[in-house]
């Protein structure tokens, strides 16, 4: 069981008792911390015009720097709306297995986990309303579960999924923390959600590599080919919802849709995801769980 194998792994449980220690000292209010302007200037950067989704297309070239300006205050909105909606999912997972059969030993880090996860959701939608004046919707969609309906399978590809969104967040959070291009504000939310998110992506590092050592025990060759392929599709699902036809719309763009069906289809596009999951696919290919 999970269960033996946490428990029986010192490192793990003194990299538990760490991370449990550095969220009580690292604590803050949020609903303290930050300053909320009454509104951000529209005539500037609102997201790193690096991180855009149409940076380095052609598009990019045709539009004037009021459209790009325009063009990131939308993706910013839509990349702090998917926090809002990948938190809640994340949260009612974690919330179903705290102080369950096989998550005792970590249940006191869920604790603090469940808490700091609240707070992001919070000042994330607090961005959303206050600026822009809306969330925007999830993307719905998602995709399809292997048919393996095991609780080994469930719990391994629950707390992988929350370590690639997760992963794929705070590649965004450490760039938009240190980029002076943008306001303070801006700044701020990524810098304090990249604080936390570094804790929760080492306790998801490890968590996911103790579920998969047990999963693979028993597992077949074509379980673990369907995991593999599973999350494979959910990197590139998570990564293609930052595309949003929406956006586009919102900032003026014309024909949003085929927008969106060029992005999806450009080298671009396909290099910035790939530079975006870096790191998650070489954690994910060197222990195994993707091929």
């Amino acid at each position: 069981m999970i269960s033996d194998l946490i428990d029986q792994d010192d490192r793990f449980r003194g990299i538990l008792d760490r991370l449990s220690s550095k969220s009580v000292d690292d604590y803050y209010n949020p609903y303290r911390l930050f300053e909320w302007p009454d509104a951000l200037p529209e005539h500037m950067w609102w997201m790193s015009p690096e991180l855009t989704t149409t940076y380095g297309t052609e598009v990019a070239e045709s539009l004037s720097e009021e459209q790009l300006f325009a063009l990131s205050r939308f993706e910013s909105v839509n990349f702090y709306s998917l926090n809002v909606h990948g938190i809640r999912e994340l949260l009612i997972e974690v919330v179903k297995r705290i102080h369950t059969t096989g998550f005792e030993t970590p249940s006191e880090f869920f604790h603090h986990f469940i808490g700091e996860e609240n707070e992001h959701m919070w000042f994330f939608a607090e961005f959303c309303l206050r600026y822009a004046g809306r969330i925007y919707r999830s993307p719905g969609g998602g995709v399809a579960v292997p048919t393996s309906s095991s609780s080994k399978v469930e719990s391994l590809l629950v707390f992988t999924r929350i370590l690639i969104f997760e992963e794929l967040v705070d590649h965004y959070n450490a760039k938009m923390a240190v980029d002076d291009r943008l306001h303070e504000t801006i700044r701020a939310i990524n810098r304090i959600h990249h604080q936390d998110e570094s804790r929760h992506i080492a306790f998801g590092r490890e968590l996911v590599e103790l579920l998969f050592d047990d999963f693979k025990r028993t597992a077949t060759e074509e379980e673990l080919a369907e995991v593999s392929a599973y999350l494979r599709r959910y990197m590139t699902y998570s990564f293609e919802s930052l595309v949003n036809p929406q956006v586009y719309r919102d900032a003026g763009i014309e024909q949003p849709l085929e927008l969106r069906r060029a992005l999806l289809d450009s080298p671009a596009l396909a290099e910035a995801e790939q530079r975006v999951f870096r790191k998650t696919a070489k954690y994910l290919r060197k222990t195994g769980i993707i091929r």
